[in-house]
């Protein structure tokens, strides 16, 4: 099995750490984000890995080199230009049998095995990992109505949410709807290939899941971590 690991992007919402480093490489106890992922990943018996990446990419590569540390084999893909987060797919060749696609900066507990087990069993062309997500309004909400009148006054909501982990699993014809070299993200994506009449799951994981884009998420993300590390490394 192979896995893409989208690495380029600039991580504009954790700076000023990201302008001197790339997220992926974002301590998380005494490792990178990224390692954590790869480990998980050679766990799951993934046997190839493909980081795209652009921003402080030569860190990157001097980080993990060939993965061979890791017992992985690592290669990259350079996009010159932003290209979104579904656009670097189309610069990589070999993308041949099932594969999974992960943003690198992702904290989880999720069993990817369990994921791709999940995929085959619904014949789609796309599964996306979702995770529930509640998020709390500190502000009393006020729903209007005709002709400025209120309608409505909530004190500090919690809304529910469904959303992406930003983990993938794909089939070789998604490349089909990714045009080369052409800025693309992935909502389009699979809004595109819902319009075209192809089957999208989503796996709903109620474990641990968090996306290191904030400085408060990140901070948290490193606690857990600390205090739960063997959840998310069992071999070690």
């Amino acid at each position: 099995m192979k896995a893409v690991v989208l690495a380029g992007g600039k991580g504009t919402r954790l700076a000023p750490y990201t302008q001197i480093l790339p997220k992926p490489l974002m301590p998380i106890g005494d490792m990178p984000i990224l390692e954590v992922l790869l480990r998980q990943m050679k766990r799951a018996g993934i046997e190839d890995v493909v980081l795209t990446v652009g921003h402080l990419a030569n860190l990157l590569r001097t980080f993990f080199m060939d993965g061979q540390e890791w017992g992985i084999p690592i290669s990259y893909s350079y996009e010159k230009e932003p290209l979104g987060t579904a656009g670097p797919l189309s610069l990589i060749e070999g993308l041949d049998s099932t594969f999974l696609v992960t943003n690198g900066d992702v904290l989880t507990d999720l069993d990817l095995r369990q994921l791709f087990d999940f995929h085959r069993s619904q014949g789609g062309i796309a599964t996306i990992a979702v995770h529930r997500r509640q998020v709390k309004i500190d502000l009393g909400v006020v729903q209007w109505g005709a002709n400025n009148s209120i309608s409505g006054y909530i004190e500090k909501p919690t809304y529910d949410y469904t959303v992406s982990m930003g983990m993938y699993i794909f089939e070789p014809r998604v490349m089909e709807y990714i045009p080369y070299c052409q800025y693309l993200d992935f909502p389009d994506l699979v809004l595109k290939m819902i319009a075209a009449g192809e089957t999208v799951s989503g796996y709903a994981f109620d474990g641990y899941w968090m996306d290191l884009g904030r400085p408060d998420d990140y901070a948290q993300a490193a606690e857990v971590f600390a205090r739960m590390r063997m959840q998310f490394l069992p071999e070690e």
